[in-house]
């Protein structure tokens, strides 16, 4: 009788552990290798951004018809290919801005904040994240490991862009994961021509980013399944839920940093930036763009979101 008893009990226990693994890989897949409608179309996103936001088609137009989108590779120390696009301003700048894109997007989706920065001088480099764009790679790596590859393409736009004394001033800007990208980045030691971060409805962790889209689309609970996938994407791909935290790097972050966020926002919920904000140390400001849903703040607030860009520009030293 006992036998049995332990023989159902095991069974049960192997068929949990089964379920647990099955759901786990599906979420996975689901979140972090699901196809995605931008992908590789970069032609297709730019068309979309010159519907999207009238005010930047005459600028879009001239690149073009200049060929001054130029496209660059680097190979990363995976051995992969990794791609993002660079423009030149008129007039020869030492100022740079890297614009990192969010979550199933590529490196046109940031051709709207091309233009703010294209306004105030600076050249302006647009990586494509890891399997994302005409970059390689088969996983979506949420801006935790991205931030290697963005400190990559930093280097990158600082040896493009550097002037005649070898400087050159940065500010680095991104959006949705991308602003989650920055802030993992801003937590590192940085080269000192790295001057400030704007991070624009980022998350405070992939962790509590999947809890809530977990409890939001699908009405479950954390446990036990969000604990499982972070197991196995710790097993997969080297990093889990939990450390990938751009909270905590914003609390190691020197430099400064302006924190845009939509007050309507729920996919990136507006809560996040209290923390975020509370969390750095040193000189930051924030921006609470009035009715904005989730990375539209821009679109909602053009004049306001361009002036405040410019204001903290100014204040990180980049006249």
């Amino acid at each position: 009788m006992r036998r049995s008893f332990g023989f159902l009990l095991a069974a049960i226990l192997i068929a949990i552990v089964g379920v647990l693994s099955a759901a786990s890989w599906y979420m996975l897949d689901y979140s972090l290798m699901s196809s995605m409608r931008h992908s590789h179309q970069l032609e297709p996103r730019l068309a979309e951004m010159r519907r999207g936001y009238p005010q930047i088609r005459p600028w879009v137009d001239s690149l073009q018809d200049a060929g001054a989108l130029r496209d660059t590779f680097v190979l990363m120390p995976t051995g992969e290919r990794h791609h993002a696009v660079y423009v030149r301003v008129a007039q020869p700048s030492n100022k740079v801005a890297v614009l990192i894109h969010g979550y199933k997007d590529n490196c046109m989706g940031m051709m709207h904040i091309g233009y703010v920065y294209s306004r105030l001088g600076f050249n302006l480099l647009l990586p494509d994240l890891h399997a994302h764009g005409k970059s390689e790679g088969a996983d979506i790596r949420m801006g935790w490991e991205d931030r290697k590859d963005v400190m990559r393409w930093m280097a990158v736009a600082d040896s493009l862009f550097r002037d005649s004394t070898a400087t050159s001033r940065m500010m680095v800007h991104g959006i949705s994961m991308g602003a989650a990208t920055a802030m993992c980045i801003s937590g590192e030691e940085l080269p000192p021509y790295v001057r400030g971060f704007v991070e624009d409805c980022g998350y405070t962790s992939v962790w509590e980013e999947f809890r809530g889209e977990m409890r939001a689309r699908f009405g479950l609970p954390a446990f036990p399944l969000l604990h499982a996938a972070s197991v196995l994407c710790k097993l997969r791909f080297g990093w889990s839920f939990q450390e990938a935290s751009p909270l905590r790097q914003v609390g190691r972050c020197k430099l400064p940093m302006l924190f845009i966020h939509g007050d309507a926002d729920t996919y990136v919920p507006f809560s996040m930036l209290e923390p975020l904000y509370e969390a750095k140390p040193g000189i930051k400001e924030r921006y609470v763009a009035s009715k904005s849903a989730h990375a539209l703040s821009y679109r909602d607030h053009p004049r306001e979101y361009a002036g405040r860009v410019a204001a903290f520009v100014r204040k990180c030293g980049i006249p």
